[in-house]
């Protein structure tokens, strides 16, 4: 193939300009630009698949064992919808980045949703979904402890009544903003640990939310938690690991191993006609480009091309709404885990993001406000996602998670400041529901932490179960290294 400064000609012949070379590749190439077509292939071992719409491909090349990306990412800050600042996360460090290829979501309002008739474990491996509830989740107004003494006193302008929760135990209550998700808790598939922290808390998100998500304290490990839980799941594919709902991978993916991110699973396409140049060809095409080539060079590619032809795959659907979702991205994001979770492509893990709780002014109360309606928002998509998946809610777990919780006490503008203990709520067919774990430390002035909630249990111990119970990893020591977990006995094993 001729070629000017040796970049292609726009018209796929070479230099622009230059006739065909008629060779039984450019045949097969016919109508392709080879300028598209080399911006879908690999540059220093990382895909640049700038002509796939709607979806981020982070595929590296070939693992090394010694290979451990450097640096510690730096998430950036974006606007909250509200009038505090709601964290976002920056793109990943070189060995797992890629371009974007955002494609908006659409949102769409809301339904109620039924406990599915059976949640049986069908054939496929399970599939782990971490929500991340970004900006500092209040697990003291969701999970509220109504039999505390001292919760009223600490929360005389904000604290939520007994009256208005539904009855957890003697100790606590779900706040009403989760009512579609009390059929969950009466059906024993949905729990709460309480007290949930890290082992060094700091009242930053960015600094929280990349030491959460590395999971790897005191440790030179710069990779994320669930990229170095892909390396422990048997059979994992190129489809194991993916972020739903935009396409900005979480710190908890930045590694070596594959995984892609979408925005909108409808929106999947190559950027190009594709009734003049079918998916197909470009297959083929780019596999005769890279005959040859290197493996650090060539896999990428391959593996970026064959899951967007697998995303594509996945039948088009109707809208979250249509299908019993409320309104908002996280129903629009659940939505299409769920098609995937139906779609049996090899799906291991998936993350979710659902921001917005950073709520030092004005929180409302028991039947309305901002935490009312983040509350209703999450529960009534959460309790959608179950009902879509239906027997398949038997080989999935959903876990929630925040990078703290906040302050205890309310503050003079009718909201809370940054803490410390949270609650993780844990929805699955797998799950020892109906029942709150963790060890309650307690809201007396000694029992708190600088005035915070104590935190009784590492959240890694909460994911730790997940994985070896559920998930198939024989152990954690490599995921959260340095972590003994203790046992919470929330989610059964598989098959039990």
């Amino acid at each position: 193939m001729r070629t000017t400064n040796g970049i292609p000609g726009e018209d796929g012949s070479g230099a622009a300009g230059v006739a065909p070379c008629g060779c039984v590749e450019h045949e097969r190439m016919t109508a392709v630009s080879r300028r598209r077509m080399f911006e879908l292939t690999a540059a220093a071992g990382l895909v640049t698949a700038t002509t796939v719409h709607g979806a981020r491909v982070a595929f590296a090349a070939t693992p090394s064992p010694s290979t451990t990306p450097s640096g510690s990412p730096s998430p950036g800050s974006s606007s909250s919808p509200r009038m505090s600042p709601s964290p976002s996360r920056s793109a990943p460090p070189s060995a797992s980045r890629a371009p974007s290829f955002s494609a908006s979501s659409s949102s769409s309002p809301s339904s109620s949703a039924a406990v599915p008739a059976s949640v049986a474990t069908v054939g496929a491996e399970d599939v782990l979904v971490v929500i991340s509830l970004r900006g500092g989740f209040d697990g003291l107004s969701a999970v509220v402890p109504i039999g505390d003494a001292h919760y009223a006193r600490l929360r005389s302008r904000i604290g939520l009544p007994a009256a208005a929760l539904k009855k957890a135990d003697s100790l606590f209550g779900l706040a009403p903003g989760l009512k579609a998700l009390f059929p969950y808790w009466d059906a024993k598939q949905l729990a709460v640990v309480h007290a949930v922290g890290q082992e060094d808390p700091t009242r930053s998100h960015f600094d929280a939310m990349a030491a959460m998500e590395r999971a790897a304290p005191n440790s030179s490990l710069r990779t994320g938690w669930i990229d170095r839980s892909i390396g422990m799941f048997s059979g994992a594919g190129t489809m194991a690991a993916a972020q739903v709902g935009n396409t900005t991978m979480p710190a908890s993916l930045y590694g070596d191993r594959a995984k892609f991110a979408v925005a909108n699973l409808n929106e999947i396409k190559i950027g190009v006609d594709e009734n003049t140049v079918p998916y197909s060809a470009w297959k083929k095409s780019l596999a005769t480009l890279h005959r040859g080539a290197r493996p650090s060079i060539s896999k990428p590619t391959s593996e970026a091309v064959e899951v967007v032809g697998k995303l594509k795959a996945v039948p088009q659907s109707t809208d979250a709404q249509q299908a019993g979702y409320p309104g908002g991205g996280l129903s629009n994001a659940l939505h299409d885990v769920a098609r995937l979770v139906k779609a049996n492509l090899g799906l291991r893990v998936a993350t979710v993001d659902f921001g917005n709780w950073d709520m030092h002014q004005n929180i409302g109360g028991a039947d309305g406000g901002w935490m009312f309606n983040q509350l209703t928002e999450l529960a009534g998509s959460m309790a959608a996602f179950a009902k879509e998946l239906g027997p398949d809610l038997g080989r999935v777990t959903v876990v929630t998670l925040s990078e703290f919780g906040r302050r205890v006490e309310d503050n003079a503008s009718y909201g809370l400041d940054h803490g410390h203990g949270n609650a993780v709520f844990v929805l699955g067919g797998g799950v020892n529901g109906g029942k709150v774990y963790g060890r309650w430390p307690g809201l007396s002035p000694s029992a708190l932490d600088q005035g915070d909630l104590a935190a009784t249990t590492d959240y890694r111990s909460v994911m730790a179960e997940v994985l070896t119970r559920r998930c198939g990893v024989s152990g954690t020591g490599e995921i959260f290294p340095g972590h003994r977990p203790t046992a919470l006995n929330m989610v059964r094993a598989r098959g039990a």
